[in-house]
């Protein structure tokens, strides 16, 4: 977890915090809304993110457990500042039908097993394929970008069932696929109250 906070980082936070209210959301759930909408100046993931509480518990134990972060691509990588991540797009080779970014993600899934956090913010083929596999993941960030099957494989990761964090629309990207996994990296894990 980050202690130092950049002043700008600060004032873009105090900003974001101005014009809209998400004191309601429980912790995870706003921070993760926080970081997206201050990585891309975009208040509309606000209600275009799906997560949910529990789902993002267990990913942040997981992740403070030591699982593997796997990334579709470099760039979804190189936001991710605190942990170590593996991305397999360069010695990935497209052929019969398979997109380089699925075929990375089988290469990743044969290093890393079972109990990963997956984190895919360019390429839905690569979403599609992570669905398609038994990878069973201990996250999946699932926010990429495009025209031309992103809003779908959102839509395909949620009726999955896997423990998700995604959105509606076409908007996506490496920036708010990094900054949403970062989010559960930075925030301090809530202890359960018992009475």
């Amino acid at each position: 977890m980050r202690t130092t906070v950049h002043p700008i980082e600060q004032d873009s936070y105090a900003i974001l915090r101005s014009r809209v209210d998400l004191s309601h959301l429980p912790p995870l759930h706003r921070a993760v809304v926080e970081r997206v909408v201050h990585s891309s100046a975009d208040l509309d993931y606000v209600a275009d993110l799906v997560t949910d509480e529990q789902v993002l518990r267990a990913g942040q134990a997981a992740l403070l457990a030591g699982a593997p972060v796997v990334t579709d691509v470099e760039m979804v990588a190189a936001g991710i500042t605190t942990r170590e991540t593996v991305c397999r797009i360069r010695k990935a080779v497209a052929g019969d039908g398979c997109t380089r970014s699925a075929a990375a993600v089988r290469l990743a899934f044969e290093e890393v097993g079972p109990g990963a956090v997956w984190v895919v913010g360019c390429a839905p083929t690569a979403l599609f394929e992570l669905i398609s596999l038994n990878v069973q993941p201990a996250l999946v960030v699932g926010l990429p970008v495009g025209f031309v099957g992103a809003a779908e494989s959102k839509c395909a990761l949620r009726e999955s069932g896997l423990p998700a964090v995604s959105n509606v629309s076409e908007k996506g990207g490496s920036a708010v696929a990094s900054a949403a996994l970062n989010a559960l990296l930075y925030t301090a894990p809530q202890r359960e109250v018992t009475s």
